[in-house]
Formats: structure tokens, C-alpha cells, sequence
């Protein structure tokens, strides 16, 4: 159960820390309420991060808890940990890749990551309840 916590924990400390850095753009840039359209905007990078971030991390969590509450398998676990890992990456991507307007592999790599492992624990979950 400890590896499925500690992975929650570090998608809720992703999904408020880029939160609070959405607010401290937003005041920095002195916009309430939107942002510039810009793939460079360092204000629409952070909201995009956030965004991302807060579609997935609150399901991954939930089945990250599920699988732990559940005695998981060792594979289980290291899926738990290359998703968390994945949503770094993808958020990390955002924010810090040259435009958000081309391709990134590291972008790719977290979300395809992401992908994988949500649908193999999804999988699991259900195979689990079925057998």
C-alpha cells in the first residue's frame, strides 16, 4: 500500500504545486482570467500543465489506492510508479519544452506512458473483480 500512497501523493503534490504556479503566473502577468494564445506564453504553458495534470491524476489516483488496498502485484506497483513518473515528464514537457505548438519527445514519451499504464491498471482492476 505504501508505493500506491506515496505515488498519490506526489500526483496531489503536482497537481496543487502547478495550481499555485497557475496563480503565481496569473499575478505576475496580471491576468485574472484567460491567457495570451501564444505556444511560448509562459502563462498558457502553466495552465495547459495544469489542466492536463488535474484529467488524469485524480483517476490514476484512484486506482493507484484501489490496486494498493488490493495486495498488488509487483508489476502493478512499478506501473504505479512509471505513471506518476509519466505525469512529471508530461507536465515537466509543458512547461519547460521549447513551444508547445511542435512535437516533444518527452511530451510524447509522458503521455504515451500515461496512456499505457492507465489502461493496463484499468485492465487489471477489472480482471481482478471478474476472476
Amino acid at each position: 500500500m505504501s508505493v500506491a500512497i506515496v505515488c498519490t501523493a506526489l500526483l496531489g503534490l503536482l497537481l496543487f504545486g502547478l495550481g499555485l504556479f497557475v496563480s503565481i503566473q496569473r499575478q505576475r502577468h496580471r491576468t485574472i482570467i484567460g491567457h495570451d494564445q501564444s505556444p511560448v506564453d509562459a502563462l498558457h504553458r502553466a495552465v495547459r500543465a495544469h489542466a492536463n495534470t488535474a484529467e488524469y491524476a485524480p483517476f490514476l489516483a484512484i486506482m493507484f489506492l484501489w490496486h494498493g488496498a488490493h495486495d498488488a502485484e509487483s508489476w502493478i506497483l512499478w506501473t504505479m510508479v512509471i505513471a506518476t513518473l509519466a505525469r512529471y515528464l508530461l507536465a515537466g514537457s509543458l512547461l519547460f519544452g521549447p513551444t508547445m505548438a511542435e512535437p516533444n519527445p518527452v511530451r510524447f514519451v509522458g503521455a504515451l506512458a500515461t496512456y499505457v499504464c492507465g489502461l493496463l491498471l484499468a485492465a487489471a482492476m477489472l480482471a481482478r473483480v471478474l476472476a
